[in-house]
């Protein structure tokens, strides 16, 4: 790095480091994604054995991205727990209304919350930035309901800032894409289930394999169409064949009743756009009409 990198580095760290100082110690809700694992990684570093990382276990994590986080973890030096949530056991969350969202963090605090009574004193944190702020995030509702902190919103941290930690931390998921829960991939008012984010997970991998490409999403859209977003330099190949036959072949053979390529290409938050008026969330009365 140059002198004025390491410098910008420094200061940005010691803004955060300044948050965790006066957070205290922590339990921070952690995926392996950058945002969460550059929190780990400050809190280990403020509080060492006083800071625990906690990683929600459910079948919208990707098997890939929980083993990531495992690996992450260890190279932090942080103690790491995994804990099973129940998400999937709400109604609420499976019928995948505007507020799924919500009711995934609403578990996922509660669980974290009966888990810090053994560890008195400590604070409940997670990872999110100041970009978060401008998106679709009916999380940060539950966060907020809960009492949980945002140390990386508060050091006025930006995506950008927070790769820029990663790097000079020397942490592997400095250039990992954004790898949001599988549940994600499902068109909102289309019954979020287990069998398909498996269905989901696996073909991405396949996809990922085949094309050796790094960042895509298989959207399921009503009626089990599958909708593949992939950068656009990769759609002549994946139209082409033998990969166009290979991947028809492959996600019907996972239960997808249709296969098609989106010529937009992938894009972050590609269901959104078609989010309904949201009323308040957390409420259970969130209408999805042309939410498909």
């Amino acid at each position: 790095m140059t002198e004025t990198v390491q410098d910008s580095s420094a200061d940005l760290a010691e803004r955060l480091l300044q948050v965790l100082r006066g957070v205290g110690p922590c339990v921070v809700a952690y995926s392996g994604g950058v945002d969460s694992a550059v929190v780990a990684k400050a809190a280990a570093l403020q509080w060492g054995a006083r800071a625990l990382a906690v990683t929600a276990v459910s079948p919208s994590l990707a098997a890939a991205d929980r083993e990531l986080a495992r690996q992450e973890a260890v190279r932090i030096g942080i103690a790491h727990e995994e804990l099973f949530t129940e998400e999937f056991l709400r109604a609420e969350y499976r019928r995948n209304s505007g507020d799924r969202c919500f009711w995934c963090k609403d578990t996922l605090y509660r669980a974290i919350q009966q888990l810090v009574q053994s560890y008195p004193d400590r604070t409940v944190l997670n990872g999110a930035n100041l970009d978060d702020l401008g998106d679709h995030r009916p999380g940060m509702q539950a966060a907020q309901q809960h009492g949980v902190r945002s140390p990386l919103i508060e050091a006025g941290l930006r995506k950008s800032d927070v790769r820029q930690l990663a790097v000079w931390w020397g942490l592997n998921s400095a250039d990992k894409p954004a790898s949001p829960c599988l549940s994600s991939r499902i068109a909102y008012g289309v019954e979020v289930t287990s069998e398909r984010t498996l269905r989901i997970d696996q073909a991405e991998v396949f996809l990922r394999e085949l094309l050796r490409c790094r960042e895509l999403r298989v959207r399921l859209e009503q009626n089990e169409l599958a909708r593949i977003e992939l950068p656009l330099e990769y759609l002549v190949a994946a139209a082409g064949n033998p990969q166009r036959a290979q991947i028809s072949q492959r996600l019907r053979e996972l239960g997808f009743r249709q296969v098609t390529l989106d010529l937009e290409g992938f894009r972050s938050g590609g269901l959104n756009d078609r989010l309904p008026q949201l009323v308040t969330l957390g409420s259970g009365s969130v209408s999805v009409e042309g939410a498909n």
